[in-house]
């Protein structure tokens, strides 16, 4: 027999990739005429250019390295980053869920550190850290810290609390409730927090490049602008762009293949 649930998800994923390349291919024409038939080739080069200069910058180098260095750089810093906000956000969003005593106490102080955002923080950062990389880890750490915070605190919030209690009726100690039932069940919460963290923490790349830097993907694009050269700003984002959507793709597969007692469970 066909199973015609598994073709049905190889048709629709057929189609995604299919309507992704269309809708690409669109954005690149219409970049192509807007930036060759009006006005806007004052400040817009064309998407033709910006690819060529961009598949050139691997072989030729902007500044001291060629893209890949550039893109290795900036990776280094989002995962030295990333990995201190992982560690620090889980902690203190499961730690606020579960306990009251520490969510009365760490809850009125994220949540004024929150909404600010991390580019406010660059003077500061700054007059602490002096202009080494040590500034800019701190950027983008606070760029992942509160996604991956937030998310994890809404898991450990939303565990059954009639699960806790057969088990603490069953005579669980706090310790086998935390880390049995507690944990576990914050586990898709923390995985969406860290798909969000990693493209904020690869944007935040940008603001952090800003401090003293000459070297990495935020870098090419504030000197590209120091410099008025368009195309150089627009390779640099374009490898954000890619990067980034190759980041959050890496994650949501690695989610799916942990998680995926989770799926099942959801069916």
């Amino acid at each position: 027999m066909i199973d015609t649930t598994s073709k049905s998800r190889f048709s629709i994923k057929q189609l995604t990739v299919i309507y992704t390349i269309i809708s690409l291919l669109t954005l690149l024409v219409v970049w192509e005429l807007v930036a060759r038939f009006t006005s806007a080739s004052m400040f817009l080069p064309p998407a033709s250019q910006v690819l060529m200069a961009f598949c050139r910058s691997f072989v030729e180098p902007i500044g001291k390295h060629t893209m890949l260095a550039h893109i290795g750089v900036s990776l280094y810093r989002v995962a030295v980053a990333f990995f201190f906000a992982t560690i620090i956000g889980i902690s203190l969003g499961v730690g606020m869920g579960y306990s009251r005593l520490i969510e009365a106490i760490f809850k009125p102080l994220f949540e004024f550190i929150r909404p600010i955002p991390p580019l406010a923080w660059i003077p500061l950062s700054i007059l602490w850290f002096g202009l080494s990389d040590t500034g800019k880890f701190f950027i983008i750490f606070l760029g992942c810290f509160c996604f991956i915070t937030v998310n994890t605190y809404d898991g450990a919030k939303n565990v059954d609390p009639e699960l806790i209690g057969a088990a603490r009726m069953l005579g669980a100690s706090e310790r086998q409730v935390f880390f049995e039932i507690v944990l576990p069940s914050s586990v898709p919460y923390i995985f969406a927090g860290l798909q969000i963290a990693v493209t904020a923490g690869w944007s935040a790349v940008v603001g952090a490049e800003m401090i003293q830097s000459n070297e990495g993907v935020g870098w090419m694009i504030v000197r590209g602008m120091n410099t008025g050269n368009t195309v150089q700003i627009m390779v640099g984002i374009v490898a954000i762009g890619i990067v980034g959507f190759v980041l959050a793709n890496l994650t949501s597969a690695l989610e799916r293949r942990l998680c995926a007692w989770n799926e099942q469970k959801g069916m």
